[in-house]
């Protein structure tokens, strides 16, 4: 899911009106050029117009004509002002710890690109040139983990953006090599940029970090939830349960639109299953277990968060953040620049740590789906823990010890980073939305559960395989044969477990699990 494919795929245009989540996706992981409007460029030098005139004025503007956050009372002359926008910026790349990921700080410099493109920031129209040009030849600044407290923007990981336009630093190369960054700006004809009035702070003021993770978690979500669904139906499966449970009419007198799709998707790979509710004689049952009859309703409430979640990154997508902004005169007015708090991650911090909350409910039902096809007090006829020879051989019994930490270490992720806040800049940045934090765990989050995923998925595929003399769905048909087609072996002695739960995550990380199981149902919901 994270990974940054071949550059020049194709080209994004960045306008005045914002960017979508496509966009972000082609330019940090796919690698897409970038070129800027004719509408943009204009919106560029109107706004850098008001500045100019407000900056030759002797009434002090902030961003402009005054230091920053605590020291915004002194007036800097004219003489210290670019001084004063190099400064920002090499103070506030203060940041420490492992780098994050190269996709991360594509999207980030796009987002901020983004948001100086809307004309209301006062940036130079040869600035923004710059910041496509870098991101076009695939330098990639060093950003550090540490150094975010999600107000008054990402202000460090995105310093060391603004850093390397500058020609300082260190940055990574196409080639993935990190070298200072004034050589790689000069291999590739790219002149560092002399920053003025307003626009260092410009390049630093917004939330487009914990907005970028956002965005693409989104995306990885949207495929592990499909991923769920196909896992739970095998587990359903083979578990000899009743899919009965999936009719539609059930779920149309509770219309929650995410629980109607996991429903219907689950409905679509158990079709044609020859051992859903048939051969319940030696135990009768009633009902399932929670775990199983309950997956829509879990799996349906993720994805209406997932929803919401979208609804606020759309907007955000749109916004542009930045503190001061430039505004427009009206009419024949005159322009100005006004002090705002839109930079405030909250918007995106909250709905960062639902998520990681939603995620933690939906690996913890797949460990427990998990737990029943390995327990033969309630697998109803399986052997205990899918072993080829119980007792000689301890089959999937600790992949399942595995699958329980990464949801115990999910339940720590999801405790919210934007319930607390730490007073910062001398008491003037005294409530922040720690919104970086929050979407740095829900990464974690996100690679822990495709991770429970593949744990669900290869011990269901191997659970169903031991229902011999019965025909499982064609759609599982698929998926069993994808899965061992990709290295992922089934049942049989015990073997080094490791490598069989490597390549099934990746079989769910690439996407192929639905992709298998689209080929048989059409496109999943």
């Amino acid at each position: 899911m994270r990974t940054l494919l071949n550059m020049d795929m194709h080209t994004v245009v960045v306008g005045t009106s914002g960017v979508t989540a496509s966009d972000v996706l082609a330019v940090a992981r796919g690698g897409a050029r970038i070129e800027l409007s004719a509408e943009a460029v204009a919106a560029l030098a109107a706004a850098r117009e008001i500045v100019d005139a407000l900056a030759a004025k002797p009434d002090p503007v902030y961003g402009v004509s005054t230091g920053f956050g605590a020291l915004a009372t002194r007036h800097i002359s004219p003489e210290l002002r670019a001084q004063l926008q190099r400064n920002i910026v090499r103070s506030h790349a203060a940041g420490m710890g492992p780098r994050v990921e190269r996709e991360l700080v594509r999207a980030l410099m796009f987002l901020r690109l983004k948001t100086v493109c809307s004309g209301h920031t006062g940036v130079r129209p040869e600035v923004a040139q710059t910041m496509a040009d870098v991101l076009n030849a695939g330098i990639t600044p060093v950003v550090h983990e540490y150094g975010s407290l999600g107000c008054s923007g990402d202000l460090a990981p995105l310093s060391h953006c603004a850093l390397a336009l500058m020609g300082e630093g260190d940055a990574e190369g196409p080639d993935g090599v990190v070298r200072p960054a004034g050589e790689l700006l000069a291999e590739h004809g790219i002149q560092p940029v002399e920053l003025r009035e307003k626009e260092g702070l410009a390049l630093l003021n917004g939330t487009d970090g914990m907005l970028g993770m956002l965005v693409m978690a989104l995306a990885d979500l949207d495929t592990l939830y499909k991923s769920a669904d196909v896992t739970a139906a095998l587990s359903l499966e083979a578990l000899l349960g009743t899919d009965k449970v999936l009719a539609p009419e059930l779920h149309a007198i509770r219309p929650h639109p995410g629980q109607g799709a996991s429903a219907a998707n689950m409905s679509a790979v158990l079709q044609g299953s020859g051992l859903t509710g048939h051969h319940q004689d030696d135990a009768p049952r009633v009902q399932d277990a929670y775990s199983v009859r309950c997956a829509p309703q879990v799996a349906g409430a993720g994805r209406d968060t997932l929803a919401h979640a979208r609804t606020v990154a759309e907007r955000e997508l749109a916004a542009a953040v930045d503190n001061p902004v430039v505004l427009p005169g009206v009419g024949t007015g005159g322009g100005r620049v006004e002090s705002n708090g839109n930079f405030h991650g909250a918007p995106v911090a909250y709905v960062l740590d639902f998520l990681a909350i939603a995620a933690a409910d939906l690996g913890s039902i797949a460990e427990r789906r998990t737990d029943r096809l390995l327990d033969k007090n309630r697998s109803h006829g399986l052997p205990p823990f899918l072993a080829d020879d119980a007792g000689v051989d301890s089959g999937l019994m600790i992949a399942q010890y595995t699958q329980a930490a990464l949801v115990s270490e999910m339940k720590r992720l999801a405790v919210p980073a934007s319930a607390d806040s730490i007073p910062s800049s001398a008491m003037q940045e005294d409530h922040v939305s720690m919104g970086w934090s929050a979407a740095r765990k829900l990464r974690t989050a996100v690679d822990n559960l495709t991770r429970i995923i593949a744990i669900e998925l290869y011990a269901a595929t191997r659970a169903v395989e031991l229902r011999e003399g019965l025909t499982p769905a064609p759609a599982t048909r698929a998926v069993i044969e994808a899965v061992r087609a990709a290295g992922v072996q089934g049942p049989g002695p015990d073997r080094f477990l490791a490598p069989d739960l490597a390549a099934a995550d990746a079989f769910v990380r690439g996407g192929d699990l639905v992709a298998a199981v689209e080929k048989v149902t059409g496109p999943l919901q």
